[in-house]
């Protein structure tokens, strides 16, 4: 709020809302906003994620990517169709509650909120586990939740300090972790051995595909970035779209060609236990340990960019789900000289320590560790991302003024197809992640109704105050 005497808040000041809050700042442009998709999707996944489907599925996986990729393509169209119809922050939260109403948008903004911080505890585990190639302790010892936290809060406090701090840390660990791993991606078909493709489907054909569909659908997660921090990024309409087409696919082009080369390279055992695939891979390839840390440091990179560029968003959907009531009121309060959700941030990477903290056992492998965080967001982010996709079909069906209808029929199937994809990904998901997954939303539950009684409360007291006001000046 403004002090006393400050004349800021007149008409026309960007930096205030129609209250004289402080509101967020257009910091994002097309690259940033690029960078944040293409950064938030190549994170942890593509560094961990070999060893994870050599465990769960085998060779089989490189389909599940097929799947996944088309699957993310559909989705990718969506989000593109509805950040440039509704550019509000809080992505897959305002199109929900735009279409559905309140109690469906709050149930998209606790599951995606629910997915961001412990997602992040995913990839805080994931920067671990290259970390622990210089400092190998850490892949066994609690000190690796400890450093995982600590870059945890060093990247909330750059991204509380501002929008545009946080876009530049994203762009430059974008630009220096795409370009190399495409790279050695592509050198690495050159040293590919075709025994270890074999057994093709150890865990059986299709039940692999499934398995590792939803693993896959994990280094998709983030596709929807540019959507959620709309209102900070510049020119939103042509932007948002972009960035999430750009961002999407080429994405899409290293997860094939880096999973057909790890997969190649090292055999299915020693695959399934490695906390650095890459780094093993680099290892077998040129045979020089200097090799395998050069690879380590681009997965340090490509980690720290997505643990960046998650933190910025955790603050962002809950923002905008208190705006309109349906989150608790702290959460919207932007600061006033830096214009960021501190409270969200600050909250959120709470519970990302926390979530690194109970995770932690002895008898646990960092692979373990990041399998279950992973596949507990992927199942929160699917709900946000099926209601997302069934709010665009009733656009189109309902002749939304914001959407074309020249093309109906097609934006209908590409719709239905995301929403379809996103239920054969929970289905992928197990009975165990599902469980968890459906608690937790439903522990949302209480928090909803708890936010409807207030507002019935102070509904009921705002007459009462003016009823009692008035006797009282007229009696005086």
């Amino acid at each position: 709020m403004s002090a006393p005497g400050d004349t800021s808040a007149v008409a026309g000041d960007r930096t205030l809302d129609a209250q004289g809050r402080p509101k967020l700042k257009r910091g994002l442009g097309l690259w940033m906003a690029t960078a944040l998709v293409l950064g938030n999707m190549i994170g942890s996944g593509v560094f961990l994620l070999p060893a994870s489907l050599a465990e769960a599925a085998g060779p089989v996986a490189i389909l599940a990517w097929v799947v996944t990729g088309f699957g993310a393509l559909m989705l990718a169209l969506v989000f593109a169709g509805l950040g440039r119809a509704f550019p509000r922050t809080g992505g897959p939260y305002a199109y929900v509650r735009e279409a559905f109403g309140e109690f469906p948008g709050f149930q998209t903004a606790w599951g995606y909120w629910i997915m961001v911080w412990s997602g992040n505890a995913a990839i805080a585990v994931a920067f671990v586990g290259y970390l622990s190639v210089f400092f190998p302790p850490l892949a066994d010892n609690i000190w690796g939740a400890f450093a995982g936290i600590a870059a945890v809060w060093l990247l909330t406090g750059a991204n509380i300090i501002g929008v545009r701090e946080g876009g530049v840390i994203q762009l430059i660990t974008a630009i220096l972790k795409f370009v190399p791993l495409l790279i050695i991606s592509v050198v690495g078909l050159f040293f590919i051995r075709a025994e270890n493709f074999t057994p093709f489907a150890p865990e059986g054909f299709w039940p692999g595909i499934t398995a590792g569909a939803a693993l896959t659908l994990w280094a998709f997660l983030g596709l929807e970035s540019a959507t959620v921090p709309a209102e900070e990024v510049e020119n939103p309409e042509r932007n948002i779209p972009l960035a999430t087409i750009i961002g999407t696919g080429a994405a899409t082009v290293v997860y094939l060609l880096a999973t057909v080369s790890i997969t190649g390279i090292v055999p299915r055992a020693q695959l399934a236990e490695s906390s650095s695939p890459f780094a093993d891979a680099a290892r077998a390839m040129f045979g020089v340990e200097w090799a395998a840390q050069g690879i380590a440091v681009v997965a340090l990179i490509s980690t720290f960019g997505a643990l960046n560029g998650w933190i910025l968003l955790q603050g962002r959907v809950p923002l905008a789900a208190a705006e309109d009531g349906l989150f608790p009121r702290i959460f919207a309060r932007v600061h006033e000289q830096w214009r960021t959700p501190v409270f969200g941030l600050l909250v959120s990477s709470v519970l990302v320590s926390l979530l690194m903290l109970m995770n932690y056992s002895g008898s646990d492998t960092l692979v373990e560790q990041f399998n279950f965080a992973l596949l507990l967001a992927t199942l929160s982010a699917l709900i946000p991302y099926a209601y997302s996709a069934a709010a665009q079909i009733l656009f189109l069906v309902t002749h939304n003024p914001r959407f074309s209808t020249a093309n109906l029929v097609r934006d209908v199937v590409v719709a239905g197809l995301a929403f379809a994809y996103s239920v054969y990904a929970m289905i992928g998901a197990g009975n165990e992640v599902i469980a968890l997954g459906f608690l937790l939303i439903v522990l949302g539950v209480p928090v909803y109704l708890f936010l409807k009684w207030r507002q019935h409360k102070e509904g009921q007291a705002a007459p009462a105050a003016t009823t009692v006001g008035g006797s009282s000046g007229g009696g005086s």
